[in-house]
């Protein structure tokens, strides 16, 4: 008993930091509403968020408008073999895409490398009591013993969140499946791997409509793959692609059903003079989003984030450079398989504001009127309520200021890859390894 003094001390600090793989976040998603928010782990679990609004009038006047808490938690995906290949299917959920809400439940997609599900979300706060056939503890009786017919009723309980699967649409893609996306019909939707893009109907399982296939008759010809898709966010005719050489493709599929020849390519010309073994691996793009509007398109390679526009196919009509610092590091960050990860971006609600990701828990925000960027960390210490984030500055030469960060101090394993922006209201949701940190805009500053 008296030997308190020589326990071994627990290191807090590592248990803080210590992260398991399976807990990594891996995709991030507002439904339209912005009242509820999915992500996805490496774990294939899915976790919502849901916005509290009970104390509305109390949250206005603090210039906040509701927490987001959790709602529900479900194992979306589980490990899984393929036979044939003999290989392992991850449960990593690769993105997660909520449908436009129909009646009081809401609907969502997953994915992981190869299964797309289809998940019913719904609420429960009544339970039926008087059954014939069954005893209070739900346990059949003998007819036998029933000699009068009652009415089961309704009655309040506990609020219960049902989350069931509804659809499972399997045996669709060869390859890693990278993206999917709602179409604006509410019917459709499609899903991408590295060589196809598929349609599917929402009410059927068992088959889907090919409509992209570049995979060459020799696959040793094989010069780019597909690295994400998505459909126009007004004309269901009209979705895009892009690939690992740097291109967008535009393609209508009122022209065939086989979308192979592009209706429009978008592709910046290349300066021979900046040409080196790092090029075509930085000018993949890891990610396209058509604008609210529908007249723009956001891509992000690895070191921009470019804005187009679908009317100019030459080029990018802005250029934003994300880490420009890092050109001279590609090197060892392509020892360090850095210079493969894949940073998505998003729009603000009004397409004036864009937003990605950076390393050391950095991320950019760029103002499209003023051309202005700005970096700002997700941390610890800008979690507590009521903080303000900290402008941050990779220090690359000139005069040094103070809390500037070096170049080569930048923690490479703190990755912002993942995001989302809420569809109507300045509040973002950014995953940082297994954490996720949402900030909102401040409404009234002198409150603050």
């Amino acid at each position: 008993m008296g030997e308190d003094g020589e326990s071994p001390k627990i290191n807090h600090s590592f248990l803080r930091d210590y992260v398991t793989e399976a807990d990594v976040i891996s995709t991030v998603e507002f439904n339209q509403t912005g009242d509820l928010l999915a992500t996805g782990d490496k774990g294939g679990r899915v976790v919502i968020f849901q916005r509290e609004t009970e104390s509305k009038g109390e949250s206005e006047e603090l210039g906040e408008s509701g927490e987001y808490n959790v709602y529900s938690t479900f194992q979306s995906h589980e490990p899984d073999f393929d036979y044939l290949k003999s290989l392992e299917i991850e449960e990593k959920i690769n993105k997660i895409r909520w449908l436009p809400q129909q009646n009081a439940a809401h609907f969502l997609l997953s994915t992981n490398d190869k299964t797309i599900k289809l998940w019913k979300v719904s609420e429960r706060d009544k339970r039926p009591e008087g059954y014939n056939l069954k005893d209070e503890e739900g346990r059949i009786k003998d007819i036998s013993t029933v000699t009068s017919l009652r009415v089961p009723v309704l009655k309040p309980t506990d609020l219960m969140v049902e989350v069931r699967p509804r659809r499972i649409f399997a045996n669709g893609h060869t390859y890693h499946v990278n993206s999917i996306s709602v179409n604006s019909d509410g019917e459709t939707y499609l899903s991408a791997d590295d060589l196809r893009i598929n349609m599917w109907h929402l009410d059927i399982t068992d088959r889907s409509f090919n409509i992209v296939d570049i995979k060459p008759a020799n696959m040793e010809d094989l010069t780019e793959v597909i690295t994400a898709a998505e459909f126009h966010p007004h004309h269901c005719h009209l979705f895009v692609y892009s690939s690992s050489k740097g291109t967008l493709r535009l393609c209508d599929m009122r022209e065939s059903a086989l979308c192979d020849k592009h209706s429009k390519i978008f592709e910046e010309p290349e300066d021979p003079g900046n040409r080196s073994f790092f090029s075509e691996i930085i000018s993949s793009v890891s990610d396209v989003k058509f604008s609210h509007s529908g007249r723009y398109l956001l891509t992000r390679d690895y070191l921009t984030v470019k804005v187009w526009d679908l009317n100019m196919e030459k080029g990018p009509v802005e250029t934003y450079q994300v880490h420009e610092y890092l050109r001279s590091k590609l090197c060892s960050l392509y020892e360090n398989d850095c210079i493969f990860d894949k940073f998505e971006c998003v729009w603000n609600s009004t397409d004036s504001v864009i937003m990605t990701g950076a390393y050391n828990s950095f991320f950019r925000m760029f103002d499209r009127e003023t051309g202005r960027g700005v970096t700002l960390e997700a941390w610890r210490e800008s979690s507590k309520p009521r903080a303000v984030l900290r402008t941050r500055r990779v220090y690359t030469g000139g005069r040094r200021r103070r809390g500037d960060v070096g170049v080569d101090s930048l923690d490479f394993t703190k990755k912002i890859l993942h995001m989302a922006w809420h569809p109507a209201e300045n509040i973002i949701a950014i995953a940082a390894t297994n954490n996720l940190y949402i900030f909102q805009d401040r409404v009234n500053p002198e409150n603050q």
